[in-house]
Parts: structure tokens; C-alpha cells; sequence
């Protein structure tokens, strides 16, 4: 009886203490709202200064558009089908070409997009800026605005860079221009902040399941960035085309220039039986038999050789075609109608958040923290 005693007013005692502290966080949460209610004023005018602060942040930021174009790579096989396949089987079993492995493939394409070489072959693009005006690439990214505050902190390179300007020459733009052609690059600090800068502005994407590849391009002029989408897809095609394609374009030319050197044998060894046949018409006797059964044997290894090499070209001409993949556009490039990225609302209100937040911590925890602090170090 005496446990049972005790252990009851130890549970009377468990639920005393629990409703105190109950009623102490009510307590703390009563005198919390009435000294937001005491400094109401102050923010109301935080929510103004937030609401300023929003507004202004919002406009100087630019608008910017964003355009996505999807794209289904179809790439080829290294099965024994295709034209090539069939190519040799019409002119012989004996008749075939190597096939190799891909070493580029539409899974590098953000590698490809975001590559130094592909970036600067788009500076030399035309992009329409109003009406029929069309300027190049790399002067369009010199006219896209910027927020007030870049202006500020880029104001001391600015003019560092103008002092060095009045000292040096300005550089031809046609070189720029044709650097991507070049072996080794070497770029001047504009040149690489603007090659820096458009690859922030262009993304590629693949889905490793479906293998759908989508390209997307950020600007501030919509028809820009769907112009600049368009050729980046195109120019994409180009690059994974003329890899895939530019070792059977080598064999070809190859055999190209064998097929003509066997051709020209096979002329001369049947010229050389001819003529000795006209000018040994009527005589006979063995040596004249020999020589003409030794000139008609090199005849027929030539026309042999020459034949096959034939064989091969034509098998090494439909290979070409066989391994060109085959891009199907899924999402073309289409001009946006409106901005992407965060809207100017959120701004206003992530400002009016962050202002009240501010004030209301200041006034509840923050004055007296540091009357705190001052205590401790005085």
C-alpha cells in the first residue's frame, strides 16, 4: 500500500510540474505577442522599407528568357545490316568494312555545348536584334544589360580596363572570329569572360534512360534565344555527325585515290597487251606466245585487283551514309512569351519577409543580447 502511495503522488506530482510548464509557455507566448503588438509600428515601417527595397531589386534585375529544344538521337549500330551490309552482299561475301566503336556519342553533349571550341564557332553567328538588324553574337552579349549593383562593383576594372585601352590596339574581331579553327587557343581576358559568360547561358541535358537530349538557351531577348537555340542544335548535329562519319569519309577517300591508282595499272598492263598484240599479229613462234600469255596474266591481276578495290569503295560509300545518326526533333525552338526564372513578386515578398524578420528579431532577442554583451566587456 505504501508503494502504491508513493507511486501516485509521483504522477500527481509528473502533472503538476507538466501543466506549470504549460502554463509558463503560454505565459512566454502572451508576453512574446504583446511585444510584437508594441512594436507594430515599427513594422509597418519595415514592411514599407522591404516593400522599396523589393521593388527596386525587382526592376533592376533583367528579364530573362529561356528556350529548351528536345531532341531523340537515333545513333547507328555495328550490326552486320544497313546499306553497307547490303552493299556487300550484293558484290561479295568477301567484301567488307571494319566497324568500330563510338568514342562521341549524344551522352557528351553538355560536354560538347560547354566546350571552349563549339563556343567560340557561335560568335560568328548572326542573331536578329530588332526588325531585319542583325548583329553578331558576341556584340549582343556586349549589350545585355546587367543590375545597377554589377555596374558599381565592375566600376574599377572599367577603368583600369579604359587606361590600358588608350596604350594598347584594339584586336581584329575577324581573328577572334576564326580561333576556333586553331589547334591551340589563346583568348585576352574579354574574350574569355565572354566565352565564360555564354556558357552559363547555354545548357545541355540527356536523360540516360531515353537518351532524349535537351538543349536549352538563356537570354535576355526571346527571339535571340530561340534563334541561338536553333543553331546550337544544328551545330550540335554537325559536330557528332562529322565524327560519326569521319572515319568512313577518311576510308573513302582512301579508296578513292587506290581505286584510281589501280584503274590507271589496269589501263596501262591492257594498253601494253594490246599493242603487242597489233604489232604480233601474224607471227608465230613461242617467245611471242609467252610474252603474250605473261602481258594477258598481268592484264587479268590488274583488272582483278582494280575490281575489288571497286568493291570496296562502293561498300565504303553507303557505309558514309550508314553511319550518319538521325536526329529527330522532338521540341523544336520556339519563341517564349514570357520570362523564365523568379518572378518579381517573390522578390518583393521575400524583401518584406526578410525586413520583418529582421525587425522583429532586433527588437525581441537582439537589444538584449548586445545590452548583454556591453555588460560582459565593460
Amino acid at each position: 500500500m505504501a508503494t502504491l502511495m508513493e507511486h501516485a503522488s509521483e504522477k500527481e506530482t509528473k502533472q503538476l510540474h507538466n501543466i506549470h510548464n504549460d502554463e509558463e509557455i503560454e505565459i512566454d507566448l502572451i508576453d512574446l505577442l504583446r511585444k510584437v503588438i508594441g512594436i507594430r509600428k515599427k513594422i509597418y515601417k519595415a514592411v514599407g522599407i522591404g516593400l522599396i527595397i523589393g521593388i527596386i531589386v525587382a526592376i533592376s534585375i533583367p528579364k530573362q528568357y529561356t528556350v529548351e529544344v528536345t531532341l531523340s538521337p537515333e545513333m547507328a549500330n555495328n550490326k552486320g545490316g544497313g546499306i553497307s551490309g547490303l552493299a556487300a552482299s550484293f558484290l561479295g561475301s568477301g567484301v567488307s568494312m571494319g566497324d568500330g566503336t563510338d568514342a562521341l556519342n549524344a551522352s557528351l553533349s553538355a560536354d560538347i555545348v560547354s566546350s571552349t571550341p563549339f563556343l567560340l564557332e557561335l560568335f560568328n553567328m548572326k542573331v536578329p536584334v530588332s526588325g531585319s538588324e542583325e548583329i553578331f553574337l558576341s556584340s549582343y552579349l556586349d549589350e545585355e544589360s546587367s543590375p545597377w549593383w554589377g555596374y558599381v562593383i565592375g566600376f574599377p576594372g572599367v577603368v583600369v580596363g579604359g587606361v590600358k585601352s588608350l596604350f594598347t590596339e584594339n584586336e581584329d574581331e575577324s581573328i577572334f572570329y576564326n580561333k576556333a579553327s586553331l589547334g591551340t587557343i589563346e583568348l585576352s581576358k574579354k574574350e574569355s569572360q565572354k566565352v565564360e559568360s555564354l556558357k552559363k547561358k547555354i545548357a545541355a541535358s540527356v536523360d540516360k534512360k531515353t537518351s532524349m537530349t535537351t538543349v536549352s538557351v538563356t537570354l535576355q531577348h526571346p527571339k535571340v534565344a530561340a534563334t541561338v537555340a536553333d543553331s546550337v542544335v544544328k551545330k550540335l548535329q554537325e559536330y557528332i555527325i562529322d565524327y560519326r562519319t569521319s572515319k568512313s569519309k577518311e576510308d573513302c577517300l582512301y579508296l578513292e585515290k587506290l581505286f584510281k591508282e589501280r584503274q590507271q595499272e589496269y589501263y596501262e598492263a591492257q594498253k601494253k597487251y594490246a599493242d603487242y598484240m597489233d604489232s604480233h599479229d601474224n607471227i608465230i613462234l613461242q617467245s611471242v606466245r609467252s610474252e603474250q600469255e605473261r602481258l594477258q596474266n598481268d592484264m587479268s591481276l590488274a583488272y582483278q585487283v582494280y575490281s575489288q578495290v571497286a568493291s570496296q569503295l562502293q561498300v565504303a560509300r553507303a557505309k558514309v551514309q550508314e553511319e550518319k545518326p538521325v536526329f529527330a526533333v522532338v521540341e523544336p525552338a520556339v519563341v517564349p512569351l514570357y520570362p523564365s526564372g523568379t518572378s518579381r513578386k517573390v522578390y518583393v515578398l521575400a524583401f518584406v519577409f526578410l525586413s520583418v524578420c529582421f525587425v522583429v528579431l532586433w527588437n525581441l532577442f537582439g537589444k538584449d543580447l548586445l545590452n548583454k554583451f556591453k555588460e560582459v566587456c565593460a
